[in-house]
């Protein structure tokens, strides 16, 4: 079976770095391309079921790739404007709005989450959490929801509630004294954002950072809603072994009320954030300074890994890369930068298990720094 691999590389963002880095110069589309298409060619599966679609932000420009199926039975392929789920990549957004909302002086990030989610108050434990220690993993809170085996069920908002009122430390956790990463504890920012605003979170979202931003391709849709307003750009996701996961726009999760499920973005799309997220594009000075917070180091998780809002901060030889990977059985996800030379890749992937995160960080980042450094 032959694949199609290059299906598009467009030049969507032309926007000058303002000070070059001294020793730098600048690839061509070509270079690009060819150290783009090498390392991701371990995750364009062999069988067809599947590909990826690969934004880089580079020399003050963004360049999309595209490779293999959105779906292999229409023999349709993947373009920078398909729509991927984003998986746990929706906790940057989230971490952006919450940091926004600090530097307007609206929150705090040491305000209690019982302040805004009053039916807290009662938890012996949850009501001395912070919007500050959700956002950077520190809470303390590991529900069934957030490692496997997963459960078989879902939690309505009354039972969310109720479970969190009921948590009680099994290994002397403690508020912001420890790196436990946790699904939960972002749905429960979700919802203390929507009970300060007064809004549903997806409105939130596109008022305070989706259109100031740009992005027209990027929801939180209710489920089923993707497919049918959005017929023909959302890809069939695939599972590791090549069947199709669910209908195209497939939501999941453990999370049965309103706002809970995946965010979905197009390349094209989740580039304007990434360049944002770099301090170039067309962005307010507010918002601009607010996504830079979010990229500050708060916990150390090992000598090569610290936790911001939301991203991560590794060191691995080279300049840090500042990044967050995302992952479901039928979608891979990552969105990564190198602050200090202003470069960055997303890769979306609807097959699950590809693990871009290994990829952009050993590989695809370094290879792109060297090559602008030369």
């Amino acid at each position: 079976m032959r694949l199609p691999t290059i299906a598009s590389v467009t030049a969507l963002v032309l926007v000058s770095v303002a000070a070059p880095i001294e020793g730098a110069r600048a690839m061509t589309d070509g270079e690009v391309e060819r150290i783009v298409a090498h390392e991701i060619a371990a995750i364009v599966p062999a069988d067809g079921a599947g590909g990826a679609a690969v934004a880089v932000r580079i020399d003050g420009r963004t360049l999309v790739f595209t490779f293999g199926f959105a779906d292999l039975a229409a023999r349709k392929p993947i373009t920078s404007d398909s729509l991927f789920n984003l998986a746990s990549i929706r906790k940057a957004f989230e971490a952006a709005l919450l940091a926004d909302a600090v530097k307007r002086g609206e929150l705090a990030l040491d305000d209690r989450v019982a302040k805004y989610v009053t039916e807290l108050e009662q938890g012996a434990y949850v009501r001395r959490i912070t919007l500050g220690q959700l956002a950077t993993h520190t809470s303390g809170l590991l529900l069934p929801t957030d490692h496997p085996p997963w459960p078989h069920y879902q939690y309505r908002f009354a039972d969310f509630i109720r479970v969190l009122n009921a948590w009680r430390p099994e290994h002397g956790e403690a508020p912001g004294k420890q790196h436990t990463y946790t699904h939960a504890g972002y749905i429960l920012l979700q919802v203390a954002l929507e009970r300060r605003f007064g809004m549903p979170i997806a409105a939130l979202m596109h008022r305070r950072l989706l259109d100031p931003l740009g992005m027209i391709s990027t929801f939180i849709p209710e489920r089923g809603e993707l497919a049918a307003e959005f017929p023909g750009r959302a890809v069939q996701g695939y599972g590791p072994d090549g069947q199709p996961v669910g209908a195209p726009g497939d939501q999941q999760g453990y999370f049965d009320f309103p706002g809970t499920g995946q965010m979905f973005s197009s390349a094209r799309d989740l580039a304007i954030f990434l360049t944002a997220e770099l301090g170039e594009g067309q962005v307010d000075p507010g918002l601009g300074d607010a996504m830079q917070l979010t990229q500050q180091p708060v916990f150390r998780i090992s000598p090569r890994n610290a936790q911001a809002m939301a991203w991560e901060v590794n060191t691995f030889g080279g300049p840090p890369i500042v990044d967050k990977p995302g992952g479901l059985d039928n979608a891979s996800a990552y969105i990564g930068m190198v602050p200090s030379r202003k470069i960055g890749v997303v890769i979306l992937a609807n097959r699950g298990n590809q693990y871009p995160h290994e990829i952009a960080r050993e590989k695809l980042l370094p290879a792109l720094e060297r090559a602008v450094s030369r």
